[in-house]
């Protein structure tokens, strides 16, 4: 006889479900507002063993952790960005180039802690199972690590900010990386005064979420779903207001 999956002592109370959903919605990519106080090493290594406890292609788990506490080695990264940043710039004119300097994009000194997750592009040998054809998915999966570390940390009240604006040649230099490791995710990790109640940019007006019922396809590319479809439904009583946190 097959049981029902709801009586499944394995399921998630509706306690532990919205916990879940509170961290997705509430994760925040930090930036300004990070305190002093370091992080104590057991909340340090549940945030490490929950990155590492990601799916991966192959189960390869490319990923490896580089906790970074220098001050030497986060200026010379903050070098780099700064670098990098001025060339950034150069993509905007006028008052849009004068908005994007205005935003603070990196917390490497304010935090008290960077980490930088790398891929181990030849981990697990010449042949991976599962990335024969796509060899990228030894990148992917470790994203999927960097999430599970964000997540995580929003758990534990603790920000995490992605820095992006980085030559990736010159951190691995920094970091004295093997020429096979690639430092996918330069981090900046700490506790912060708050969680601002939407994505910096947009509060700042940079860009504005798009609504989920635009990006939903059915069956193929720009085919919309039926009226009568009961995801159709949801998405709009979504997009009216009515959000999932409430249901």
């Amino acid at each position: 006889m097959t049981r029902s999956h709801h009586s499944f002592s394995e399921d998630f109370s509706e306690e532990e479900r919205r916990g879940l959903y509170r961290a997705i919605y509430e994760r925040r990519d930090v930036r300004s507002q990070f305190l002093p106080d370091p992080i104590p090493s057991d909340v340090l290594g549940r945030l490490l063993e929950a990155a590492h406890h990601a799916p991966s292609v192959g189960f390869m788990q490319p990923w490896d952790f580089l906790v970074i506490d220098s001050i030497e080695v986060r200026r010379r990264v903050l070098e780099n960005f700064e670098h990098e940043n001025t060339r950034a710039a150069d993509n905007y004119d006028g008052e849009r180039r004068s908005s994007y300097l205005a935003l603070k994009l990196q917390g490497i000194l304010d935090s008290p802690l960077n980490i930088c997750i790398t891929c181990d592009r030849s981990r697990g040998g010449p042949t991976v199972l599962g990335r024969n054809t796509i060899v990228e998915t030894d990148l992917f999966s470790t994203c999927l690590a960097v999430q599970n570390l964000w997540l995580a940390a929003r758990a534990e009240g603790i920000g995490v900010g992605w820095v992006s604006i980085l030559d990736q040649q010159r951190l691995a230099q920094v970091l004295e990386l093997p020429e096979s490791v690639y430092p996918l995710a330069y981090l900046c990790v700490g506790y912060v005064s708050e969680f601002l109640e939407q994505p910096e940019l947009e509060a700042r007006g940079w860009r504005s979420r798009l609504p989920l019922q635009q990006l939903v396809h059915h069956n193929g590319w720009q085919q919309t779903l039926d009226a009568e479809h009961p995801l159709a439904e949801w998405l709009s009583e979504r997009s009216s207001g009515i959000s999932s946190r409430d249901t």
